[in-house]
């Protein structure tokens, strides 16, 4: 919705643009009847006479017109006046309104901590960004393109304008206070400074990076990324799988990760279960039988994981339960857990 104050100015722009149409219609008329100008001489003088440039006049005038002329000259001093006025103020303010909403959204970052960014706003990002939204994960979106970050950018979804090689640019998206950065540049080059500089400042988050080619992948490894995602490679096997195992293949895409009615899978950690004083074993739980979910993963504090664990696998503080369920049994799940 436009900001009141600019449609204020709009009005009083439209108002002035229509007093200087009618001001040069009247000029025009009273040239074409008072002194019978041709209509290109009457446009001439009524045309010099509100810019007030001094030249010279068509014909001579009588005091009839003579009259007429002053009075054109000193309405025209006004409405042109005003209009340059009113176009002024219009500028200024505008760009005084967008150095507040800029300034608004970096109080809201910077007010942000354990969020995540996204770096470029590319095909990736935005599917970054639509997946983090649905799940209601807070985040930034650092996008060097002033015209794209301008067209997306709302309340939910916050932008940075600027280029996230810059030390300067990471900060203003918190990257000190940052849990994770995406890094979804086009350029596996910009991908792997940007790692390398993420990795120097915050020792702790967790680094997921795009990559085009395999020889990026090691490197983005070494430079500090805790996964590299290939999105070429990901969309062939995922083809391919479809021929081998087409049906397998469409049950897991019908399996909703995220969102908020709709989720089949969720992941937990243990410490939101219970007290982890008194270690439980799956069995102990009984998800199943309260919730209707079943466990389906699990996930150690070294971050092994095991597919279908036994009942009495001992839940160990810092690992992690992923289960399987219709959206009313996962939802259920959250609400019993306050998830």
């Amino acid at each position: 919705m436009a900001n009141p104050l600019i449609k204020l100015f709009r009005t009083k722009i439209y108002m002035a643009v229509t007093l200087l149409l009618m001001l040069l219609a009247i000029g025009v008329l009273g040239f074409r009847i008072m002194s019978n100008y041709s209509w290109i001489d009457a446009i001439y003088m009524t045309v010099i006479t509100i810019t007030t440039v001094g030249f010279g006049e068509v014909q001579p005038l009588d005091d009839f017109a003579k009259i007429f002329t002053i009075f054109l000259i000193l309405a025209s001093v006004i409405i042109v006046g005003y209009a340059l006025t009113v176009i002024t103020e219009y500028i200024l303010s505008k760009n005084d309104i967008e150095e507040l909403k800029l300034k608004k959204m970096q109080k809201k970052i910077d007010s942000l901590s354990n969020h995540i960014i996204i770096c470029g706003y590319g095909r990736n990002g935005k599917q970054a960004a639509s997946k983090l939204l649905a799940h209601g994960k807070p985040f930034v979106i650092i996008e060097k393109d002033n015209e794209i970050a301008e067209r997306f950018q709302s309340e939910t979804m916050p932008f940075i304008i600027g280029n996230a090689n810059e030390d300067d640019t990471l900060f203003k998206a918190g990257i000190d206070r940052a849990s994770t950065l995406i890094c979804a540049l086009p350029d596996d080059a910009d991908n792997l400074f940007v790692v390398l500089s993420a990795r120097q400042i915050n020792k702790d988050m967790c680094i997921i990076s795009r990559a085009s080619q395999e020889t990026s992948y090691k490197k983005l490894k070494l430079a500090g990324a805790n996964n590299v995602i290939m999105p070429d490679k990901i969309g062939g096997d995922h083809m391919a799988s479809l021929v081998v195992v087409p049906d397998l293949i469409e049950f897991i895409d019908n399996l909703s990760i995220v969102g908020q009615a709709n989720i089949n899978i969720e992941e937990i950690s243990i410490e939101k279960l219970y007290n982890t004083d008194e270690v439980k074993t799956i069995r102990d739980l009984d998800l199943r039988k309260k919730t209707g979910c079943t466990v389906i993963g699990y996930k150690n504090g070294n971050g092994e994981y095991v597919v279908n664990p036994d009942a009495g696998i001992k839940l160990l503080p810092n690992s992690k339960i992923i289960v399987l369920g219709q959206p009313e049994q996962i939802q259920k799940l959250n609400s019993l857990y306050n998830i």
